[in-house]
């Protein structure tokens, strides 16, 4: 494949305020395309009115990135409803902000993925899902100079006029568990179905939700490419120096290096944290549960038992810290406590297994893709199959010692260069 390409990726995860897993994928996707070279255009659906001034456009993208700000559609029979009713018919048109400088970019450095030049539509990723709810039809979008490929890191039903459309589907959760979603399922299945048939190529982070995606899309056989994914942590120059101390952990949160086990992630069923925490309560140990993450839905159900260990000083719930914060509790836990039961890829477990922290995960796929022989493997379902994990990380100083020495090299196998590999792959048959 020829490097210089032009790829463009959106910014449909990466303007969210807290980000999420998705807006992690995102950012290591524009730094693989950096390693390979190519020329990165970001598409953001960001409630930035056209026709202002370069230097005003810029300030309202930085005002309004991370706000979680998405304006409903414009009521019939406003001038402006008819204006967009055009545009999802003959295209949405793309504007370039110019980042020129002006504006401060040292808070916005960690949400800012690479790139070489940023494009806009207003309220674009909103107006494509209810023109699709409506005609079951995707959005177009003309961009100057289109890229050879548009990168969406999500199903989104959008499409690049000019370019081959890409879309990464990272699993089919809302299908295979829909009791654990709040996604429209009938919505979901017809997105899907269309991205099978219409699009150029999709990509997906594990053989498991590969599989997954064949069984129940059957067109999508030979047209499904895993490319795992990676992890940010080389970009931020994770050491020793880097991390907070020792005391600085316990003056922030009143903790020592290796007395607690840590969950990260949104407190949701397919997260299965109300097993984490009955486990955990059930367990021996006197080391303290520590859950960054903040409150889901259904929470009455999987967290009827929060309130007690908080109350008894076994758990403590942070709510959110930032990713550099994050990963130093990481790498101060006992072990990462991380039996999902469903996941696309499993990032916090890579994530532990660069910073050489021992994990306890579910062995069902993918997260048994991930985590290799070097973690503790137990049934997502079983209560006591958790407790007893728990335990064994608990008791066993010579197991913890053992999984630290080998996590680096089960770490290694998604690294950034082989994900950019990977990558590079699936673009090649992709331009075929």
């Amino acid at each position: 494949m020829r490097p210089n390409l032009r790829i463009g990726v959106d910014g449909f995860n990466l303007a969210l305020q807290k980000g999420t897993g998705v807006a992690t994928y995102s950012v290591a996707l524009t730094r693989a395309l950096r390693l390979l070279g190519h020329h990165i255009s970001l598409l953001y659906g960001l409630p930035i009115p056209r026709n202002l001034s370069s230097d005003l456009r810029e300030v309202l993208f930085f005002d309004t990135l991370g706000t979680d700000l998405y304006p409903r559609r414009p009521k019939f029979p406003k001038p402006s409803w008819w204006k967009e009713t055009f545009n999802h018919f003959y295209g949405h048109k793309a504007e370039e902000v110019v980042i020129s400088g002006h504006v401060v970019l040292k808070e916005h450095a960690t949400r800012l993925p690479e790139y070489d030049k940023v494009y806009n539509v207003p309220s674009l990723f909103r107006a494509a899902q209810g023109f699709f709810k409506t005609t079951g039809r995707f959005l177009t979008v003309t961009m100057p100079n289109p890229p050879d490929i548009m990168h969406w890191t999500y199903p989104l039903p959008l499409k690049v006029r000019g370019s081959k459309n890409i879309y990464t589907i990272h699993d089919i959760v809302p299908l295979q568990l829909p009791h654990t979603t709040l996604d429209d399922k009938k919505l979901y299945f017809d997105l899907l179905t269309k991205i099978v048939r219409q699009s150029d190529g999709i990509c997906t982070v594990s053989e498991a939700s590969k599989k997954a995606i064949v069984d129940m899309f059957p067109a999508a056989e030979g047209r499904v490419y895993n490319t795992y994914q990676s992890h940010l942590l080389d970009a931020y120059c994770i050491d020793d120096n880097s991390l907070i101390t020792n005391n600085e952990l316990h003056r922030l949160f009143s903790l020592k290096s290796d007395e607690y086990f840590l969950f990260f992630g949104q407190l949701e069923p397919k997260k299965n944290i109300g097993r984490i925490i009955k486990s955990f309560l059930l367990s021996n140990t006197r080391r303290k549960l520590v859950i960054v993450g903040s409150n889901s839905w259904k929470e009455e159900d999987e967290l009827r038992f929060l309130g007690k260990g908080i109350e008894d000083g076994r758990i403590i719930q942070i709510q959110y810290v930032e990713r550099d914060v994050l990963y130093s509790l990481i790498k101060h836990a006992r072990a990462l406590i991380f039996p999902s039961i469903a996941e696309g890829f499993g990032l916090p477990v890579l994530e532990s297994l660069v910073l050489e922290t021992p994990v306890l995960t579910s062995r069902e796929a993918p997260l048994r893709e991930v985590a290799g022989d070097v973690a503790v493997l137990v049934d997502p379902y079983d209560i006591n199959d958790i407790k007893e994990g728990i335990e064994l990380l608990d008791s066993n100083d010579e197991l913890c010692f053992l999984l630290r020495q080998k996590s680096k090299e089960q770490a290694e196998k998604f690294s950034p260069n082989h994900y950019a590999e990977n990558l590079s792959h699936f673009y090649r048959k992709v331009l075929i």
